[in-house]
């Protein structure tokens, strides 16, 4: 059986890493616009540089949890045959075991350059003399990751894995971020099963075929026990 899983920031939560739309959350403390298009950027690239090496501190505490485990303990028994697509730009998957990941939103722990686009492993303070490897230009030190108004990575190989899946599952997603709150219409309408797992119903969850709620920490690990036990 092929599972293609969409993971959001509510698998991350109990992890310590506040979601998108938190009531009291890091991201409603700052205007979107300033420290997450490159518009807000281009404006002040300091600004930016500060809130995601504030991301990077937390990131540096964070630890998987029970759901990350499950996951990768999935991947080991089904291995090309899990398709882990994530919107979460932390790394807990891999901190988890997980070995093939796909970063759609791009990656926190990574710093690109935004003269020429080359990416390295990075998870030190951002700064503007930092000079690219590739290019040899300064001032170009941003994070990996997508921000609005910018293209999802990885599309084409989502879209084929989606194609090619037996079962679509969602856990901890908001079903409001596009392209991601499309895969389960994309499914369905493909004939293939979906299935969510999520704290509370997301905004899509009427699309689901099976619907299981509750912290991802516990009702994940509990969907894996029952693929693993019916393979």
């Amino acid at each position: 059986m092929r599972i293609f899983v969409l993971t959001g920031a509510g698998v991350s939560a109990e992890s310590g890493l506040g979601t998108f739309r938190d009531k009291d959350g890091v991201w409603t403390k700052y205007d979107l616009n300033e420290v997450a298009t490159p518009e807000g950027f281009a404006r002040n690239p300091a600004l930016v540089r500060d809130f995601y090496n504030a991301r990077r501190v937390n990131l540096a505490g964070a630890e998987p949890n029970a759901a990350h485990v499950a996951l990768a303990r999935l991947e080991a028994v089904l291995g090309d045959d899990l398709f882990l697509c994530t919107q979460n730009v932390d790394d807990l998957h891999e901190k988890a075991g997980s070995r093939r990941v796909i970063h759609m939103h791009g990656e926190l722990a990574v710093t690109r350059c935004h003269h020429c686009q080359a990416t390295r492993p990075d998870v030190a303070a951002l700064t503007a003399e930092a000079v690219c490897e590739a290019c040899g230009r300064a001032g170009g030190a941003r994070p990996h990751v997508v921000w609005f108004g910018e293209t999802p990575l990885y599309m084409d190989a989502i879209e084929d894995a989606l194609a090619q899946a037996d079962l679509f599952v969602s856990i901890g997603t908001s079903g409001s971020v596009y392209p991601a709150a499309g895969f389960v219409t994309e499914a369905r309408a493909m004939g293939i099963a979906t299935c969510e797992i999520n704290l509370e119903p997301s905004a899509n969850a009427y699309v689901f075929d099976e619907k299981l709620y509750g912290p991802a920490s516990e009702v994940a690990p509990a969907w894996v026990e029952k693929i693993l036990g019916e393979m």
